[in-house]
Formats: C-alpha cells, structure tokens, sequence
C-alpha cells in the first residue's frame, strides 16, 4: 500500500542526514523506524494487559509465595 508521509523540513534533513550515514534509503530508514515503535509499542500493550487483567488473578498465590 502507497502513503504519503509529510515531513517538516528539519524532519526531513534528519531523515536524509541519517539515511546517508547508514548508506541507505530514506524509505528503508522509515519503514524499520515504523517496525521498531509498533514492536515496542505491542509489547508494552501486551504487558499493560497482563499487569491489569491477568496479575489480579494470582495476586494472592503471589502474595503467598513471597510470604
């Protein structure tokens, strides 16, 4: 799928900076950027739900165990 990502300019000679040090795309640069925050982000949502949904449920086998 085709998008189009408006940048400002400083955004844009950061990109382009970055992009030349790593010997590669703008667009390369970009899409791993986007796979990094969405793994990240998955994980801290699936962590946030374990932390309220899952762990209540043991709380007190927990409790007990650090007894």
């Amino acid at each position: 799928m085709a998008m189009t990502l408006r940048l400002t300019d400083d955004e844009t000679d950061a990109l382009r900076r970055r992009s030349e040090l790593e010997q590669r795309s703008m667009q390369d640069v970009v899409r791993q950027a986007i796979r990094e925050y969405i793994e990240t982000h998955s994980r801290t949502d699936l962590l946030d739900r374990v932390l309220d949904e899952d762990l209540p449920r043991y709380a007190e086998a927990l409790r007990r165990l650090g007894e």
